[in-house]
């Protein structure tokens, strides 16, 4: 449902933002589409969105959900390189995805 309403916005001429494109992350996120999530997170990149803590935040949990550890510790260190600071949130993720996969 989440998508379609992207999908919408674009066939409407309203351009998505951070925030609606964060929002569709987190969506696929609580759905268990984790590649989705990755998918929308590097059409921000392409887009030239600059993705924000909420968007990697959001990307990561839905790595954890996935059992995809290692796309998840690979998305916390793009955040660290690309300047921003991972949170508690972030950690968490990261964190709940290697513990998920036995990764200690």
């Amino acid at each position: 449902q989440a998508l379609g309403l992207l999908l919408d916005m674009q066939s409407r001429d309203v351009l998505p933002n951070v925030i609606t494109v964060s929002a569709a992350i987190s969506a696929c996120e609580k759905a268990g589409q984790w590649q989705r999530a990755l998918g929308l997170l590097a059409r921000m990149r392409n887009d030239t969105l600059a993705p924000n803590v909420i968007s990697y935040n959001a990307a990561i949990s839905a790595c954890e959900k996935g059992g995809r550890w290692k796309v998840a510790l690979s998305l916390l260190l793009e955040m660290k390189n690309g300047d921003l600071l991972p949170n508690i949130i972030t950690y968490n993720a990261a964190i709940s995805a290697c513990d998920k996969c036995g990764e200690w």
